[in-house]
């Protein structure tokens, strides 16, 4: 799906905020599965967590990841991904320990460049949804980096800038991209 574009990268890395600068600027955005899994599990008194059941709670965002990328098959143009399939398909091979659980990853595919947000100190901040710190966010980059090359993407790093300056980043990588098909 060459018109699915995935943001994923360190937690804390800032891509929700370039997500929303990029929806704003009217591209289609899919938000963040694991954001609206917590969101929706303390709203109900779930347990489906990470920080109470981590098993689950990847359970239910891989399921909501891939009924996202189902759903947004009929949207034309860009599409961008705050993570997606990948990112929690990953996630739940490391906590599980079995690789099978990352065979949805090859499965559902998007655009070949694969935007990361680096670790980020600076902008790194604790809330209600994000309870681990910076060095679990950074363990998670450093699989996220690894993984994706290995499952044919070409990853670009996102710039530690202004949000203006890394929706240009993007954009411009995109438009290279075309060019060189």
């Amino acid at each position: 799906m060459d018109n699915f574009i995935l943001i994923s990268g360190c937690s804390g890395g800032g891509k929700s905020t370039l997500l929303t600068a990029l929806k704003a600027q009217g591209h289609q955005v899919v938000e963040e599965p694991g954001r609206r899994v917590v969101e929706a599990e303390q709203a109900s008194g779930g347990n489906a967590l990470p920080w109470t059941d981590i098993e689950a709670f990847l359970h239910r965002t891989l399921d909501l990841a891939i009924a996202d990328h189902k759903a947004a098959q009929d949207l034309t143009g860009p599409v961008f991904f705050d993570r997606g399939v990948l990112d929690a398909a990953m996630a739940l091979a490391h906590v599980t320990g079995n690789p099978a659980a990352a065979d949805p990853a090859g499965e559902y595919r998007y655009n070949p460049s694969v935007f990361l947000a680096p670790p980020w100190p600076d902008i790194f901040t604790g809330d209600e949804a994000r309870r681990h710190g910076m060095g679990e966010a950074v363990a998670e980059y450093a699989r996220l980096e690894a993984a994706f090359p290995a499952l044919g993407y070409s990853t670009h790093i996102l710039p530690k800038a202004s949000v203006e300056d890394r929706i240009a980043f993007v954009l411009s990588a995109l438009i290279m991209q075309q060019k060189m098909e």
